[in-house]
């Protein structure tokens, strides 16, 4: 825009001492024209807009300014203004940009997670410095880093804890070292999103033979448990009747033996009213039981 105020205000200059010779009126009027057009390409060289939801870093020759903010700024007409977004960005890390990683078993699996990050305003120079636009960052920064930070930690679990238990651990763990790292570099990270874990082919075969294994382990286990519960129930029934023989061999006298069979034949002979039966203590004598009498 500078080059084109020069270009013009000499064209201006040009028409003015041109018409100035031959008095003609339309070089009179078309110099004034360049130079109004000269004067305002010199001031929009001299004014820059940041949009909203950005900040703006100026460069004089080589040299960095202050972070601009959005609306309008005044600046030399030499100065070249970079924009970043202060819009929060998303880094999905998945498909071809899948993470594959390590537990501290060895076991591979496979990492999908997503970053989503924005530009500190205030650290917009120091950006600038260390990646030079805003796609820069996010290659050069946050990718790299972010996928270092996730190798590091789940190294330090096992493979059951990073595709089951203890997901929501790591996916703390990733988003406070991301931050950490980020931060200090004017790099604002709002979520970090640990979205799948999958297991290699490799690793998923031995968690299947792990898993029938467990399940072996727990039929055995329910067995044994079962057949001991039952022998324990045959030992305690066992003692039961050996206590009750017990009790009834050193209850049964043979008076009360005798008693007992007098009325059970007295109950018989209610039907039956005469007949002769042997009971006793082994003696011998017929016992007359007269079931018409009492």
């Amino acid at each position: 825009m500078f080059v084109l105020f020069i270009v013009l205000v000499i064209a201006a200059a040009v028409m003015y001492f041109a018409a100035r010779g031959s008095e003609r009126r339309g070089l009179k009027l078309g110099a004034l024209g360049a130079l109004i057009a000269g004067l305002f390409a010199g001031i929009s060289s001299c004014v820059h807009i940041v949009s909203a939801y950005e900040v703006g870093v100026p460069v004089t020759f080589g040299k960095v300014g202050a972070p601009m903010n959005s609306g309008v700024n005044l600046t030399s007409p030499f100065t070249n203004v970079t924009t970043f977004s202060t819009r929060p960005v998303d880094l999905n890390l998945s498909d071809k940009d899948v993470v594959e990683v390590r537990s501290s078993q060895g076991g591979v699996m496979y990492v999908e997670l997503t970053v989503k990050w924005a530009v500190t305003p205030a650290k917009a120079i120091d950006l600038y410095k260390l990646a030079g636009s805003e796609d820069a960052i996010q290659q050069r920064l946050v990718y790299p880093d972010s996928r270092e930070i996730i190798r590091n930690v789940f190294a330090r679990h096992t493979s059951e804890e990073g595709y089951t238990s203890a997901r929501e651990k790591i996916n703390s763990e990733i988003a406070d070292l991301i931050k950490e790292r980020l931060a200090p570099r004017g790099i604002d990270v709002t979520t970090v999103n640990l979205r799948n874990v999958k297991p290699s082919d490799r690793l998923q075969d031995q968690i299947d033979r792990k898993i029938q294994q467990q399940q072996a382990t727990e039929r055995a286990t329910e067995a044994a448990r079962t057949a001991k519960a039952e022998a324990e129930r045959r030992r305690i029934e066992a003692e039961g009747i050996a206590r009750a023989n017990k009790i009834l061999n050193e209850s049964l006298t043979d008076k009360v033996l005798t008693n007992q069979c007098i009325d059970a034949f007295k109950e018989a002979a209610a039907k039956h009213p005469v007949y002769a039966v042997p009971c006793g203590g082994g003696s011998g004598n017929p016992l007359i039981v007269d079931g018409s009498k009492n």
